[in-house]
């Protein structure tokens, strides 16, 4: 007698902001969960299509890099036309801007909100309704520790990450009943392109500050990433602190 074979069930995923640091260690992690993925990206097009090419040869997974800018709501309509499915979302696509608040401009303050919080907004309405149907769903998203005790000379950026994290908190009570988790990762000092406006000896003023005498790497954020997808699904509504001790 024949065994019946169990049909595999496609995932899929969408991560924003991929194409570089923790977008791409999250995504290269996802690929080896064996998700189908959605990447997206708003300035390079080739280093995220050379990304999907390199994951799609090593892990056998569909991948489809987007170029679109996630704080555009346009540009986000457009993305989900693209996806019938979605199991996870990771909103990871985010800017810093480092200057005195009063100095700021409106459109550098306009531009801050729309990448780091309005898109969060933006790529959640419309994941929300294809997580709802199979009444299962992830949603991660990568704040900082600035979100929660606020940074001299980045009001702004703190500004955005602390609505990313009261929103995660709100959103995660409102999609409990409907069984999809909703959490965020709040990274300390991450070793990226974005700490490339601080000098070495900023850095390593900075390093001197963690208990665990060291900067995170991107690679780390990824394996936190990969943990949630692991994790009861009582746990959400939570604003995990990644930071080696430092806050």
């Amino acid at each position: 007698m024949l065994e019946e074979k169990i049909p595999v069930v496609s995932k899929y995923a969408l991560v924003t902001g991929a194409s570089r640091g923790i977008g791409s260690e999250i995504a290269k992690d996802l690929a080896k969960e064996g998700f189908h993925l959605y990447l997206t990206c708003r300035h390079n097009g080739g280093q995220l299509s050379a990304l999907a090419q390199s994951l799609t040869k090593q892990y056998g997974v569909s991948c489809f890099p987007i170029v679109a800018d996630m704080g555009d709501p346009s540009d986000v309509d457009r993305l989900f036309l693209q996806m019938p499915s979605l199991d996870v979302l990771v909103n990871n696509a985010g800017i810093s801007y480092v200057g005195l608040l009063h100095e700021m401009s409106v459109s550098d303050w306009q531009e801050i909100m729309h990448t780091n919080l309005d898109a969060v907004f933006y790529t959640c309405r419309h994941a929300i309704p294809l997580m709802l149907h199979r009444h299962s769903g992830k949603i991660i998203n990568i704040s900082s520790v600035w979100g929660n005790v606020g940074a001299s000379m980045e009001a702004a950026y703190s500004a955005s990450k602390g609505g990313v994290n009261s929103l995660t908190r709100a959103l995660a009570r409102e999609l409990a009943p409907s069984g999809i988790q909703v959490n965020a990762i709040a990274c300390g000092v991450i070793d990226t392109d974005m700490n490339k406006c601080f000098s070495a000896e900023e850095m390593e003023a900075l390093r001197q500050e963690i208990p665990a005498d060291r900067i995170g790497q991107a690679s780390e954020v990824a394996q936190m990433v990969a943990s949630l997808l692991h994790a009861p699904d009582y746990l959400t509504g939570q604003v995990i602190g990644l930071d080696g001790g430092w806050m």
